[in-house]
């Protein structure tokens, strides 16, 4: 038997489509599409837009909207990339993207630098040899389109640019007369000149300018500086090597700052994509709620676009789904969608894909709605007006990412949340685990206690003598009394963590709750020395008086239970600082500092060490905190100088002081 195994990893398929304006790209696109299914691979259409486009026709325009909507149709996920090598970007795209296979159409267009010969199609299977390449035969009049169309846009210039290369031409020509009267060589004229096709480069579009500005430096070279002059003949035969050296090297330099005027065109718009995703995800980060990433999003696409927006924000309610929106980027009201509005917001959180304007679906409407969030849910849906200004391929692969930053900063509150919910069920579960182990220990002894007179007194109680069996009868009702105190504290404790108990506060007389709290205490208060300090005047304070009476109860039977036999314990109350005060103090051991600080913590018992061998559950200092802090109050402990502690409370600044 082999100790090792080989295991054959799978790769996930994924298949990318180009998209492109041509009329046949949507038979490209249904073949991908069925590829993809065929696989059960991933689908992927890319759309590789130019630098230095120029804005696309209405006809291109519409024809692109509609090629990409019809791979959304089919399933795909649409992506823009910026870059004048598009053979280039779609090998880079398919590299880090995993691409497995690529389906793009035949197309004769070469690459646009003159001395390059290949086709796209040809470029891209040589940078990408190990990506399963299809191609799609094209049809002959969509190549000559695209012949004609880049013909129009990049050769031909306008009459603009004519002047202007004309314009520099004359300029250069001028100074180069000066030059010439100033006895400067030929070498330094053949520079200015250069000089010249380097500005008609930078100003103007057309590659033509630039051919034309090479071709009338050599022409305008010739006519005012060889000689004869003012003719365009030469006598000297090595003017032809000159003449062919300078149109060269002019039209080296004018191919070159076209190259530079694009990368830096590029480089531009790059940044100004980069800085924006920057900045959303910077605001993002320090949003904490799902109506501040939302309203991010509102802002960032508004700067992008500059167009009214309309955001959405999908809740949960019971009877399904329900839409709220902020009607724009300065309200801050939300209103309910029309009717129309909402079967369109319906449809596109059904169907998790763009709708409205420049879309097969609902397309009367004045707004693009696209869906934010990811594929297992949607968080928001953004309107977009379009009317008669469709968005921009660079626009469009803008926003995308932007709702792409949103949909993941909504995801990971979705996931905060629910780490959140998960700690707090967690904690709930601790609080069970630790409150039915200690009920299970601290119950056992008084109720063996009670189990075992009751029995002695059941089975011996004409045997027993009167002594005995009152002793007995103190017993079974001391420890009943704990366990009845026990359960209030338990009840009521809980009652107020979960915000199930409901104040029932009125005006109080603060002498009255004191003395009905001490006639409840401990029965062992006999054994210690207690005082009650009472103020001259008397005291109205806005109160539950059960619950207050509750809180003295309990921090009086709490100095009884820890503090030694005859200790005096001392009650006090009265105005403080605007504020009713009531202070229990004892001059027991005290407290450490450790115990201090757990002290109101639920469940803990400190130094308990008790004769009779009940051991506290720790529920009454943490009730005490739980009421008075339900009053608005706090509650705080001191040593009390030279031995023991002092508990006090503070109620409400609202009382009032008779």
């Amino acid at each position: 038997m082999s100790g090792s195994s080989d295991i054959d990893v799978v790769k996930e398929e994924h298949v990318l489509v180009c998209l492109s304006p041509s009329p046949t790209n949507k038979k490209i696109i249904y073949e991908a599409a069925k590829l993809a299914r065929a696989f059960q691979a991933r689908f992927t259409a890319l759309y590789v837009a130019k630098s230095q486009e120029n804005p696309p026709k209405d006809e291109d325009q519409k024809r692109l909207q509609n090629n990409i909507q019809y791979a959304e149709d089919m399933g795909a996920a649409i992506t823009t990339v910026i870059g004048d090598d598009v053979s280039f970007q779609i090998a880079e795209f398919a590299r880090i993207s995993d691409v497995s296979k690529i389906v793009i159409g035949r197309s004769n267009i070469s690459r646009y630098h003159f001395w390059e010969r290949q086709t796209i199609t040809d470029h891209l299977i040589a940078i990408a040899p190990n990506i399963d390449i299809y191609i799609i035969p094209d049809l002959k009049t969509n190549i000559k389109e695209s012949n004609k169309k880049r013909f129009t846009e990049q050769i031909i210039p306008s009459l603009k640019e004519l002047f202007i290369t004309v314009g520099i031409m004359i300029v250069m020509t001028g100074l180069g007369l000066c030059f010439s009267l100033l006895g400067f060589t030929e070498s330094n004229i053949i520079t200015v000149y250069i000089l010249g096709v380097l500005l008609s480069a930078i100003f103007t579009r057309s590659h033509l300018c630039s051919l034309i500005s090479s071709l009338l430096s050599v022409l305008l070279f010739n006519f005012f500086f060889t000689e004869p002059q003012f003719t365009f003949h030469a006598y000297e035969p090595g003017y032809s090597a000159t003449f062919v050296i300078m149109l060269i090297a002019a039209l080296l330099t004018g191919s070159l700052a076209y190259r530079l005027k694009d990368n830096a065109s590029e480089s531009a718009r790059v940044a100004y994509r980069t800085q924006i995703l920057f900045d959303t995800n910077q605001l993002l980060q320090k949003s904490r709620s799902y109506d501040a990433v939302l309203q991010v999003i509102a802002n960032q696409v508004n700067l992008l676009l500059s167009r009214d927006i309309i955001i959405y924000s999908v809740e949960n309610n019971k009877t399904g789904k329900e839409y709220v929106y902020k009607k724009d980027t300065d309200d801050t009201n939300y209103i309910k969608p029309e009717k129309e509005e909402a079967e369109i917001l319906q449809w596109v959180l059904d169907n998790k894909r763009r709708a409205g304007a420049t879309t097969r679906i609902f397309p009367k409407s004045r707004f693009l709605y696209l869906a934010i969030g990811t594929n297992d849910k949607v968080y928001g849906i953004i309107g977009i007006t379009i009317e008669n200004k469709p968005l921009s391929s660079f626009e469009y692969s803008i926003l995308l990412s932007i709702l792409g930053e949103c949909a993941m900063a909504l995801e990971n509150l979705d996931n905060e949340r629910a780490k959140e919910e998960a700690a707090v069920i967690a904690q709930n579960e601790k609080l069970r685990a630790n409150l039915l182990r200690t009920i299970s220990h601290d119950l056992r002894t008084p109720l063996t206690s009670i189990s075992g007179n009751a029995s002695n007194l059941y089975s011996h109680y004409k045997m027993l003598d009167d002594e005995t069996r009152e002793r007995m009868f103190s017993d079974i009702y001391d420890d009943s009394e704990w366990l009845i105190r026990l359960v209030e504290n338990l009840l009521s404790v809980t009652r107020i963590e979960n915000g199930e108990m409901q104040l029932n506060k009125s005006l109080q007389v603060l002498d009255d709750v004191v003395g009905e709290a001490l006639s409840h205490v401990d029965r062992n208060k006999s054994k210690h020395i207690i005082r009650v300090s009472k103020p001259d005047e008397i005291l109205l304070a806005n109160m539950d008086a059960k619950l207050i009476e509750q809180v003295i109860v309990n921090l009086v039977n709490n100095a009884i239970k820890y503090t030694q036999r005859g200790s005096e314990i001392e009650i006090s109350y009265g105005n403080e600082k605007k504020a009713v005060y009531v202070r229990v103090a004892d001059n027991g051991p005290g407290m450490d500092e450790d115990v201090k600080k757990h002290a109101f913590d639920m469940f803990y018992s400190g130094q308990n060490n008790i004769v009779d061998s009940k051991r506290g559950m720790g529920l009454g200092l943490a009730l005490c905190k739980a009421v008075v802090e339900a009053h608005g109050g706090v509650i705080e402990i001191k040593d009390n100088i030279p031995s023991g502690c002092v508990f006090t409370f503070f109620l409400e600044r609202e009382n009032i002081m008779l």
